[in-house]
């Protein structure tokens, strides 16, 4: 069975809430952690990312997938990103 990464969805809160729920999966014994966001919050997910790396050692960017989705009546094309963070022992 495969596992199941935790994923964090970033959104309006500022940067360090993120950076902090990111801290708290890695202290819990998680080797990944996902983040996941859409439009505007994509600058945020990436300041996240770098912010984790920089802080906690052995914190290193895994996976980066981009993509669109139709979002809205009528639907509408919304960038969106997962970022796949992994933590070394």
């Amino acid at each position: 069975m495969a596992e199941q990464i935790p994923t964090i969805l970033v959104g309006r809160k500022p940067a360090m809430n993120y950076v902090a729920a990111v801290a708290m999966q890695f202290n819990a014994g998680s080797t990944k952690v996902a983040l996941k966001a859409r439009g505007r919050a994509i600058s945020t997910a990436v300041t996240v990312a770098e912010i984790v790396k920089r802080m906690m050692a052995g914190v290193s960017v895994e996976k980066i997938d981009i993509g669109t989705e139709m979002v809205g009546d009528p639907p509408r094309p919304v960038s969106s990103i997962e970022i796949i963070l992994t933590r070394s022992a």
